[in-house]
């Protein structure tokens, strides 16, 4: 079915409009309603601005190393702009508000490029997906350790509540070493799992881009992994500053092992991106409650640190949204 010129402008605009709208109209919603759950108590007695405003400047730095990172495996499967992959980024973000575990991050970025490259971007996003997995898991490891040998162990006095935690702290480094092994397999040793993609029927089809990912060697996975590891420590210093910056004092090692495993637990925990905020809070309380009095001070942190790395990257995309041609 044919359609003239200014009937596709129309539906564009419609569709797009009507995308971001209801995005923006989500974002609002779950923001008012986490807000009104805060003390105003809170924002009248920070600390230094400087701490908010080093917090707010990293923002521009974990945008740079993620859309650079994304720049980068998008080359290896078509030829592209560094502007595209950066609004594809932005675009990638304000689907992922509304899926499990942000999980629509990559299917967005690949929806809003289109066009015929789609599997070749979803293939080559599977290596950005494992070094950022890697990244995560890696310093949740470090977390996990910290959390076992320092806090654990100088925490409540009764003898059965610490031999039932202390059991269940193992379990759980277990198998995020294990898991840590795996995904270091994944990642590496693409050449031994790719060939199992033939041996079946449906995702033989796919066979002929796997041969893409295995293009990729270790020199360019390295530079995918150090900058997945790079945006995992900005996001753990952001935190802390946001936490200095809400008076919430805690020694550097401890805060940064703390963060790094309050960012494990949020990517291993299922949850909607907009109503992840409640999680957040609890998660938040549980692990630094250990070791700081100022409850208020953290719940305030992780709604921060949640508002300026997703809601500001979200309401940029929904603006691209609406000017992306959604009808050719």
């Amino acid at each position: 079915m044919s359609v003239n010129k200014s009937t596709k402008i129309w539906l564009n605009y419609t569709v797009g409009a009507a995308i971001s709208l209801s995005l923006l109209w989500a974002i609002y919603v779950q923001i008012n309603k986490q807000l009104n759950g805060i003390d105003g108590f809170a924002w009248q007695h920070c600390g230094r601005p400087i701490y908010l405003l080093v917090a707010l400047a990293l923002v521009l730095v974990n945008i740079f190393l993620e859309s650079y990172k994304w720049y980068s495996l998008m080359s290896w499967a078509a030829p592209v702009k560094y502007t595209t992959a950066l609004a594809s980024y932005f675009a990638g973000i304000t689907f992922s508000i509304i899926t499990p575990n942000r999980v629509g991050e990559y299917p967005g970025r690949i929806l809003y490029l289109g066009g015929s490259n789609t599997i070749r971007y979803l293939v080559v996003s599977v290596s950005g997906i494992l070094g950022q997995l890697a990244g995560i898991y890696f310093l949740g490891l470090v977390g996990l350790t910290y959390y076992h040998l320092h806090i654990l162990s100088a925490g409540d006095t009764m003898i059965g509540k610490i031999f039932i935690t202390a059991i269940m702290a193992k379990g759980v480094l277990a198998v995020c070493i294990i898991i840590n092994i795996l995904i270091a397999i994944m990642y590496w040793r693409s050449d031994v799992w790719l060939p199992l993609i033939a041996t079946s029927k449906r995702l033989r089809r796919f066979s002929l881009y796997s041969k893409l990912m295995s293009r990729i060697d270790n020199s360019n996975k390295m530079k995918v992994l150090v900058l997945s590891l790079l945006r995992v420590l900005v996001f753990t210093a952001q935190f802390l500053f946001l936490l200095l910056w809400l008076n919430v004092n805690v020694p550097l090692l401890q805060g940064f092992c703390m963060a790094a495993l309050f960012f494990w637990v949020m990517a291993v925990v299922p949850s909607l991106a907009l109503t992840e905020l409640g999680i957040r809070g609890v998660v938040g309380l549980y692990i630094f409650g250990q070791v700081s009095q100022n409850s208020v001070g953290v719940l305030v942190a992780t709604t921060s640190i949640w508002v300026i790395n997703l809601v500001l990257p979200a309401i940029i995309g929904s603006i691209l949204i609406t000017k992306k041609k959604w009808v050719k």
